[in-house]
């Protein structure tokens, strides 16, 4: 199966648990042309009244600058890879299990389908990690 593979800069701000605090992040990365193929918004536990975006890709110094302004931050410990593929029923299970066999431990893992493509995003832990992993989604291919 022929696999598109990417490395991603994961970009991360904290926020308030409000109403409009997503979307004001957001806006000011749109304002700058950000044309976001991630996005990941969650309430964290602690501390109360928080939660925490994180979005890729951030490119140039206008997005660059306008991120910031939002509160963004290139992420130093989430390493992503992002995997796209034609959808097919237990490849999500074919990839992690490989990965598993290779002894790498995913930080975090998300995926969709949209049509005949799917797009899936591994989290992980270290740059050594994410060239271990292209490696594992080169043999599958």
């Amino acid at each position: 199966m022929k696999l598109d593979i990417r490395r991603e800069q994961v970009w991360v701000a904290p926020m308030s648990d409000k109403s409009g605090a997503l979307a004001e992040k957001l806006e000011q990365l749109a304002a700058a042309g950000a044309n976001l193929d991630f996005l990941i918004a969650r309430r964290v536990d602690k501390p109360a009244g928080r939660g925490v975006v994180f979005v890729t890709p951030i490119r140039g110094p206008k997005q660059q600058a306008a991120a910031k302004k939002a509160g963004f931050h290139k992420s130093e410990s989430i390493h992503g890879l992002s995997v796209g593929c034609k959808d097919a029923p237990g490849y999500a299970a074919t990839i992690t299990r490989a990965l598993a066999e290779a002894k790498i431990n995913l930080r975090g893992f998300s995926g969709a389908a949209v049509g005949k493509r799917a797009v899936l995003h591994l989290a992980l832990d270290s740059e050594s990690d994410v060239t271990k992993a292209r490696k594992v989604m080169n043999k599958i291919a």
